[in-house]
């Protein structure tokens, strides 16, 4: 058969419709009339579409003399999972929306301590009627509101995450097309990464030689060094949603790609993947723990910086012992 009759063919084994299979892959019903009828030829991009629709191969549309082969056959020879063009799409389309969410809560979460210390610098001055204490705990009932609002961004987003766990954790084949399309966009994309994560760390660094330069002015005056790490807080905070949207991009390419951290060499290193969670678990309530017990937010953040440099220690020593174990 050739491929007019094939397309016709696995539309009618599925009980679709010209209608129904055009809305399926984004184009009219007239198309796929003249593919039907051999009056055009689908583009690649349909063709991998129908091999994903229909679970055949593309060499099964595409040779004529090519006996039907479904894609679940394959994945049984080859003994891995295969991405498709349409997987690959509907995945960066996912990260792009799981970058703007992760990013906004941790900002939002990183703004946090501004309204506690916000209302007490404002409390030292005198421009709200109220005690040391009342103050306090306004200001706290704020921070856990804000703290409140970020989980809005962050819990949804880690949760919608589970359908392509698959990607970081199994091992897997591209089909046609697939590598050539994400390497195009990984590439374009390198630019904006470094000119964000160059920016985000500039922005973080604004912040800090703030707090530092307030110090150096007058270290006694306390509502002058609160308001100046509410710049700082804000500054980081927005440092790191570049940082952190850029990084979950440029994280979501290297997942397609298997490079970096998603290389097949890193997804059989078991040690480091179980070891990974729990360690920036214990990170994140260790931060936690001594910000609310000792309440200096100004400096707790240095909990971060030092987790991410002994991260890198610890995983080289991982690496170790998976390399000495092959």
């Amino acid at each position: 058969m050739i491929l007019a009759e094939k397309i016709m063919d696995e539309r009618k084994k599925n009980g679709w419709s010209q209608e129904e299979l055009a809305d399926k892959l984004g184009v009219s019903r007239q198309s796929v009339s003249k593919w039907e009828s051999a009056q055009s030829v689908p583009d690649l991009q349909r063709i991998l579409e129908m091999s994903k629709l229909f679970g055949v191969s593309t060499d099964y549309l595409l040779k004529d003399d090519e006996a039907r082969q479904t894609v679940v056959e394959e994945e049984a020879e080859t003994g891995s999972r295969r991405l498709s063009m349409e997987d690959a799409n509907a995945f960066l389309e996912h990260n792009r929306a799981f970058s703007r969410k992760m990013s906004l809560g941790c900002m939002i979460c990183i703004l946090c301590p501004i309204p506690l210390l916000g209302i007490m610098a404002l409390q030292r001055v005198g421009a709200i009627p109220l005690a040391e204490d009342p103050a306090g705990a306004l200001g706290m009932v704020l921070l856990l509101l804000v703290v409140a609002i970020s989980l809005i961004f962050i819990i949804p987003a880690g949760m919608s995450t589970g359908k392509w766990e698959w990607l970081e954790k199994e091992i897997f084949d591209s089909e046609y097309g697939v590598d050539g399309m994400v390497r195009a966009k990984s590439d374009k994309f390198q630019k904006k990464f470094v000119s964000s994560i160059t920016t985000g760390i500039v922005v973080c660094l604004i912040g800090v030689i703030a707090l530092i330069s307030g110090a150096i002015i007058d270290e006694n005056n306390e509502p002058l060094l609160m308001g100046l790490c509410c710049l700082m807080l804000a500054c980081i905070a927005v440092g790191a949603c570049m940082i952190i949207r850029a990084g979950i991009t440029k994280d979501g390419y290297e997942k397609l790609l298997q490079e970096g951290d998603y290389s097949k060499e890193e997804k059989s290193n078991t040690l480091l993947r179980m070891i990974t969670p729990a360690y920036w678990m214990v990170a994140t309530g260790i931060y936690l723990a001594w910000s609310f017990l000792t309440n200096r937010w100004d400096i707790t953040w240095v909990v971060w910086p030092v987790a991410g440099v002994l991260f890198g220690a610890l995983s080289a020593v991982l690496h170790g012992i998976h390399d000495s174990k092959k």
